[in-house]
């Protein structure tokens, strides 16, 4: 984003327009001795040498350009066209601020009107939300969801949903008397079906599983869908966007409301965030929706407009009908995921979908032939799989940094009987000689 300086005339014409004579009379109400704290700088550096400074720093740091990237665990490095990052640095789009008089945005709203309908073409569900904070949240706040629809106080949750999702889930429910169970995971790595029919009952109000899951496995979710209906309870599903590129949308299942992380759709992985929660459900659920809903209608004129059709923060509404106090809903990293979605297409989207899968299979195969190496669960996977290793992923690891490689999560450490288990994640930026790489580096 370009600095454009002040002048100490446009300075002025700003303070005039305040009423005031100087910078200083804007803190005549805080304190004198808190007025203008004295921060422990050093010297201040010539342009110049500030950006050399800078770049620096910024060396210290592992990147994607010179590193071959195999951690996923919920973020991921898939292809972002350029063609991204140029529309929403457009003046027009470049905040991540949503009008609370919204009307006057129109373009703002086309593009969220667009996302939405994306979404929900690409999950299978009838009705998406103008997106939110990111895949943990949406999760949760679908769990809050589904007690409200049914009526009930009982969530049951895979233990191969992501751990950091759980926790969310935990932290927004532990003071709203919601308790949670845990469906465990059979030698597939699947959700365990027996332990998942004793633990639904008239009182569960969702069954939330992962697709793929946190293990990589797709999960099978028709029987899945079966035992919850069967007991009244609804279905969530947190699904990886890039995967509903290959594999059946959940929406086919009659899942009842799909969540997920749209960060692999928008951005590289950065520091973390800010991300994208995705969120979709059935229509007759949509006043139970969390969040923001932009629609389309026509103007006085008869002209084709958007507005802000369903907004269900007590900010809006009374209070007692809210459904969330969500406040923001990351507009502009929804517009980096239309734009991907609208780029790439359906064409595009199958495609990356389907290098990832094909390399990382390749990958497994290629790993698990090592001395000392195996893959814990054969169920299927698409892009992330688990692997057994001979020595500490920690150790793995950190060898693997010296042949310019990040490897995988470390499973032991959320889930302690996958103890020495590297979780690999392969996309289609990862090279064929990449991954042979990392085959020879594991080999070494």
């Amino acid at each position: 984003m370009n600095f454009i300086p002040l002048t100490d005339a446009d300075r002025q014409t700003m303070l005039q327009a305040i009423g005031v004579t100087s910078i200083e009379d804007l803190f005549a109400d805080v304190p004198s001795q808190h007025r203008f704290p004295t921060l422990d700088l050093p010297p201040a550096l010539a342009e110049l040498d500030l950006q050399q400074h800078i770049a620096d720093l910024a060396g210290r740091n592992l990147n994607l350009a010179e590193y071959a990237c195999f951690l996923g665990a919920g973020a991921y490095n898939h292809y972002i066209p350029p063609v991204v990052n140029h529309l929403i640095m457009r003046g027009e789009f470049y905040t991540a601020y949503t009008p609370y008089q919204p009307e006057v945005s129109q373009g703002t709203l086309t593009a969220i009107y667009e996302y939405q309908t994306m979404i929900c073409q690409l999950t299978g569900m009838e009705v998406t939300n103008a997106s939110m904070y990111d895949g943990s949240t949406a999760l949760a706040e679908a769990c809050l969801m589904a007690a409200r629809i049914t009526r009930r106080d009982k969530l049951v949750l895979a233990r191969t949903i992501h751990p950091e999702y759980r926790e969310v889930v935990r932290t927004y429910t532990q003071s709203l008397d919601l308790p949670s169970e845990t469906i465990p995971y059979a030698a597939s790595g699947r959700v365990d079906l027996d332990a998942l029919a004793k633990l639904v009952d008239g009182q569960t109000a969702c069954v939330a599983v992962q697709y793929p899951n946190f293990f990589g496995v797709v999960e099978d979710l028709a029987p899945i869908v079966d035992i919850a209906h069967k007991a009244g309870a609804l279905v969530i599903v947190n699904a990886d966007p890039i995967a509903l590129g290959l594999l059946r949308a959940p929406g086919e299942f009659d899942v009842d409301i799909v969540v997920g992380e749209g960060q692999s759709i928008s951005l590289p992985p950065y520091f973390g965030g800010p991300y994208l929660g995705l969120f979709a459900t059935q229509m007759k659920h949509v006043r139970q929706l969390p969040g923001r809903v932009i629609g389309q209608t026509t103007d006085h004129d008869g002209r084709r407009a958007f507005v802000m059709t369903l907004q269900a923060r007590e900010q809006h509404i009374r209070r007692e009908k809210a459904t969330s106090n969500i406040c923001t809903n990351e507009a502009l990293v929804a517009l980096a995921a239309t734009v991907y979605l609208a780029s790439m297409g359906k064409t595009g989207l199958k495609r990356a979908a389907e290098l990832s899968y094909h390399r990382a299979h390749y990958a497994a195969a290629e790993i698990a032939r090592l001395p000392g190496y195996s893959l814990p669960f054969d169920g299927p996977f698409f892009k992330e799989f688990a692997v057994r290793t001979p020595a500490p992923v920690a150790e793995i690891n950190q060898r693997l940094l010296g042949h310019k490689i990040l490897g995988g999560y470390d499973l032991g450490q959320t889930y302690p009987e996958l103890a020495n288990t590297a979780l690999l994640a392969v996309t289609e930026m990862n090279s064929r000689a990449q991954i042979d790489r990392l085959v020879g580096a594991l080999q070494g």
